[in-house]
């Protein structure tokens, strides 16, 4: 069993300038971003892992973990195709939170994950991300069974789609758009929506309540969807606000989906009322509400990471005799 407490060599954030504030937008529209320090593949610790490509010609990459040593076990592991957050517009999956927390969820759960490196605003707006995610499950229903570490460890019956904040959206917006899609051998058994990033032009009241969040506060939230969003878009869009925008009859037929929020997080009413549309649009929905925290605080708090892997574990497992 991997250990959850070395989850990021970050410390947790404080009430400096949140990182998301430091996006630095230029007159002709091109950003600046922070410097969030980088981790290559791990060859020893809790897991091990690689990096392969996914679409060269734009630039996407995959970086699968494997958990070190992989559990004794008579079946083989799930495989969760993981998308990381950073509001479209920063991180990647070698950014040191996200690699911490993928290379400890590996372990911890245990399962493969496969992280996706995709694309980022403002100079790839959305659906560019969906069109990648959309992309990573189309891979592992291609050519995943090829994958060394697949073939030998992997259970693409038992397939798992998740993504923390804005990769919580995306990971919702894959489901929508692959649902009725042939995917054998992969059986998509549900979505793991891990403090979805959603939007809306009205103001909920936790929102009104972020203006110095230590994580998201309103003003860098607000620039975060105008750098993502199709231009000319608010945040009222369907890939923003889906409750308000999205057809219902685009939810009909999702997996069961977990959603896991934080009372401290600005989105949490957001969420609430997502997890309320899902409900009443027929989705089977596990929802996770009553958690202390902040927005990310998995990817800084050891308890906070240990939290999440566990509900995350229940959720793969649910049914089965886990390893």
């Amino acid at each position: 069993m991997g250990d959850a407490a070395a989850v990021s060599e970050l410390p947790p954030p404080t009430k400096s300038p949140s990182l998301f504030a430091q996006i630095v937008v230029h007159p002709d529209g091109t950003i600046t971003r922070p410097v969030v320090p980088d981790a290559p593949p791990s060859a020893t610790g809790p897991a091990v892992s690689r990096d392969m490509p996914l679409d060269a010609s734009l630039g996407t990459s995959l970086r699968i973990y494997l958990p070190n040593p992989v559990p004794p076990s008579p079946s083989k592991l799930p495989v969760i195709l993981y998308f990381h957050g950073g509001g479209y517009v920063v991180f990647s999956t070698g950014s040191v939170p996200y690699h911490a927390s993928c290379e400890a969820m590996a372990a911890v759960v245990p399962s493969i994950v496969v992280a996706l490196d995709y694309r980022l605003a403002p100079e790839h707006r959305l659906p560019a991300a969906y069109d990648d995610a959309v992309a990573a499950v189309l891979w592992l229903r291609d050519a995943a069974d090829a994958d060394p570490w697949i073939a030998a460890h992997g259970d693409l019956s038992r397939c798992f789609v998740m993504g923390s904040s804005s990769g919580g959206n995306m990971a919702f917006n894959a489901g929508v758009r692959t649902k009725h899609l042939e995917l054998s051998p992969v059986v998509l058994q549900g979505l793991v929506l891990h403090q979805p990033y959603l939007g809306g032009v009205e103001r909920t009241p936790s929102e009104e309540k972020s203006g110095d969040d230590a994580v998201l506060p309103l003003e860098a939230n607000d620039n975060l969807w105008s750098l993502a969003l199709p231009v000319g878009a608010d945040r009222d869009h369907e890939f923003s606000n889906p409750a308000k925008a999205m057809a219902p009859e685009a939810v009909s037929g999702l997996p069961r989906c977990l959603v896991t929020e934080s009372n401290g997080d600005p989105l949490i009413d957001r969420q609430k009322q997502f997890v309320e549309w899902l409900q009443e649009h027929g989705v089977d929905v596990v929802a996770k509400t009553d958690c202390s925290g902040f927005h990310a605080a998995e990817l800084f708090v050891p308890e906070k990471a240990e939290e999440l892997f566990a509900a995350v574990r229940e959720f793969v497992f649910a049914g089965d005799v886990e390893p």
